[in-house]
């Protein structure tokens, strides 16, 4: 598949945000359109832990494959009708040179007022150790600090994701405290991250954001 934004110009001027795309490096980041659901769906079939039974494991990825991917197909389509100025979350899909590799989250709420961002991130096992964790969450935030105006960017991860942590820290992120997580079916102990524009590490590569419109940022509250 394309890395390219390949959809009709209309779906995106009635949907603005499948005209976003962020491209950095080797990456390309996308709001997930219905004809990359096959893909998605694909890439949810394959390895994301090397430990499945570890607590690390987010509690949507502990079920069996057809349930999990009958599930996240729901769940795309849920955000998309809930995404509002005073709340909204977009699901961008990852491709490296045009393979699908993971899922980049950035979502907010009263964006207007609060101007933070919070994420979250997944990639295959087979994408693990070639430093895409890393610029994929360098792009979202040049696109929520350079582009929406975002002054904070929180993140979380369970307790011991030592990979986690080291990609929050590559980025700029300092600790921020502890919470349980909020995630159905996980009761585990949290470290909470931020970045601001200030701590923010940069990535080596330019990174380019089109189809960031007025319609666009009036649904984001930016």
């Amino acid at each position: 598949m394309s890395s390219r934004l390949d959809l009709a110009p209309d779906l995106a001027a009635v949907y603005p945000p499948f005209g976003l795309a962020v491209r950095a490096g080797d990456l390309t980041l996308r709001v997930i359109a219905d004809a990359d659901l096959p893909e998605y769906a694909e890439l949810l079939r394959r390895p994301i832990f090397e430990d499945p039974a570890s607590p690390q494991v987010f509690g949507w990825y502990g079920t069996d494959a057809e349930a999990r991917v009958q599930g996240a197909l729901q769940f795309q389509w849920r955000l998309r009708s809930a995404l509002g100025p005073e709340s909204w979350s977009m699901p961008l899909g990852v491709w490296a040179h045009g393979r699908m590799i993971g899922c980049q989250d950035v979502s907010a709420d009263r964006f207007a007022e609060l101007r933070t961002v919070r994420s979250g991130s997944w990639l295959t096992l087979d994408a693990h150790g070639h430093g895409y964790g890393k610029l994929m969450r360098q792009a979202m935030l040049v696109l929520a600090f350079d582009h929406l105006g975002a002054t904070r960017a929180e993140s979380a991860a369970v307790m011991g994701n030592a990979p986690s942590f080291g990609v929050s820290r590559a980025c700029g992120y300092v600790e921020n405290g502890t919470q349980m997580s909020t995630e159905r079916g996980q009761v585990v102990p949290e470290q909470r991250f931020l970045a601001t524009p200030e701590t923010f590490r940069r990535p080596e590569v330019p990174v380019e954001v089109e189809g960031l419109t007025p319609a666009l940022r009036a649904m984001l509250g930016a």
